[in-house]
């Protein structure tokens, strides 16, 4: 049962008594224009199809596009040769067959339960420990690819190519408890790899399981300056108060060079047309101008020989549509932003300092990609920079500029309706924690100190954070 309002004025006022309340502020009512998390382009549905829509925004002679777009990033694509020509050249081998597989009605992927190697909406990626004569390979890879498995594992194939592996994960679990004696069982992740296709692994291969994230909002964080993203880094910490965010610069392959890094767990891709095309050749095995070299590694024979979809097989024309629609997807309204329990939770997040990492807001560019994503206010909480998140969370690789304990911030707009568009409350970059107050608790490094402060709330102030994210 929700607290009480004057009861929850008591508990911001004991909070107060014990943070540095004149530097956090206390909300008792909305932000003018806070429900909208995407500005104009915000939608209003909050059902499972949430995900799914065009920014409300987009004009009605450009929703054509959207649509034909959302086709190809739904439905599946088949083997080459086919009679299907403007989709097939799928594999040889791959991790799933439509980009909606692992991004479930464009929401957020899951890992694998105990026991079982169905990862569909799970990724593994792979490297072993790169050299001072591997530089020109990281300035443009990021990673030193597994000699034989490449980059990432696939665990499907094509009929006549063996796949590369099956993943399985088990958890051992650890509690975690707050000042009141309420107690939160994590779970650590153990992945294996068994039905190796190629032979052994090299003996330092790195891991790190990957979930797929949400799809909303992304061109809106692209249109984000770059300016507006460097203002928040301080890699050195010289403002002293522990956060640390260091941008990634990652290689750009369009322009062929080092540029700033935004989308992926440990910000890896500097655009989305680059990320789609990358999830186009890792996750189903297709090329593109842009990717237009199989993934197939010299211990792959059968893979290299196999027949192909054309070249490219993900043609220009299909990689603008896709574009069009992973760029337009709305995000949705928020929630009981009057709420007096979701205003306390708010306020608490500021006293904890999650936005230090969890940046609320941003305006997007006047010279935007699209003229719906320009002008923009909007609340992605996050500043798009890596941050230091500790040893429990650490995956040990490094990525890019990205060492193996950064992590890029998770945007935590739509994070209140994962439930209602993906069936779970999975979180965190391999889906261990199993609702938020475990995501929260796993939370290190940097965020050590905001996490800590979290664990001296009541039973009604972690009432009140909850309801605050879950009105994002």
């Amino acid at each position: 049962m929700p607290a009480s309002p004057s009861r929850l004025l008591s508990l911001l006022a004991l909070s107060c008594a014990l943070a540095a309340c004149d530097q956090s502020p206390t909300f008792t009512a909305a932000e003018p224009g806070e429900a909208l998390s995407a500005g104009t382009a915000s939608v209003s549905r909050n059902d499972h199809n949430a995900f799914s829509l065009p920014s409300a925004n987009l004009k009605a002679e450009r929703r054509l596009d959207f649509s034909v777009g959302n086709s190809f990033f739904r439905s599946p694509w088949v083997i080459a040769p086919s009679t299907t020509t403007a989709r097939d050249g799928l594999g040889p081998l791959l991790n799933t067959n439509a980009c909606q597989n692992c991004h479930i009605r464009d929401g957020r992927g899951h890992p694998p339960e105990p026991g079982s190697v169905n990862a569909v909406s799970m990724l593994v990626r792979l490297s072993i420990p790169a050299g001072d004569a591997d530089a020109w390979v990281i300035e443009r890879q990021g990673v030193l690819p597994e000699p034989k498995y490449g980059a990432q594992l696939q665990d499907m194939a094509n009929p006549g190519v063996a796949p590369e592996g099956k993943v399985r994960v088990e958890y051992s679990t650890h509690n975690v408890q707050f000042a009141d004696g309420f107690n939160v069982e994590l779970r650590t992740p153990q992945l294996t790899i068994t039905q190796l296709g190629y032979g052994p692994m090299h003996p330092d291969t790195l891991f790190s399981a990957r979930i797929a994230p949400p799809m909303i909002g992304l061109g809106l964080l692209e249109a984000i300056p770059e300016s507006a993203i460097l203002a928040h880094a301080d890699p050195e910490d010289r403002d002293g108060d522990g956060i640390a965010g260091q941008p990634n610069w990652v290689w750009d392959d369009a322009q062929q060079k080092t540029v700033l890094g935004r989308f992926g767990w440990k910000a890896g891709q500097p655009t989305l047309n680059q990320q789609n095309a990358h999830a186009f050749a890792h996750d189903m095995g297709l090329t593109s101008s842009l990717v237009p070299k199989d993934q197939c590694t010299e211990a792959q024979t059968a893979c290299g020989q196999a027949p192909n979809g054309g070249e490219p097989e993900v043609s220009d024309n299909i990689m603008r549509l896709v574009l069009f629609y992973t760029r337009n997807l709305g995000v949705p309204t928020r929630r009981k932003v009057d709420d007096t329990e979701v205003l306390a939770g708010k306020t608490l997040f500021h006293r904890a300092g999650c936005q230090g990492c969890h940046t609320p807001s941003f305006v997007t560019a006047a010279d935007a990609a699209e003229p719906e994503l320009a002008n923009q206010t909007i609340r992605p909480y996050t500043d798009l920079l890596l941050h230091d998140m500790g040893d429990g969370l650490a995956d040990g690789r490094s990525e890019f500029r990205a060492n193996g304990r950064q992590w890029r911030t998770a945007p935590l707009w739509g994070i209140g309706l994962t439930k209602t568009i993906s069936g779970h409350t999975q979180f965190l970059h391999d889906g261990r924690a199993r609702n938020l107050l475990e995501a929260i608790a796993w939370h290190g490094g940097e965020a050590e100190a905001a996490k800590r402060h979290v664990l001296t709330f009541s039973s009604e102030e972690r009432a009140a954070l909850l309801a605050f994210l879950n009105s994002l």
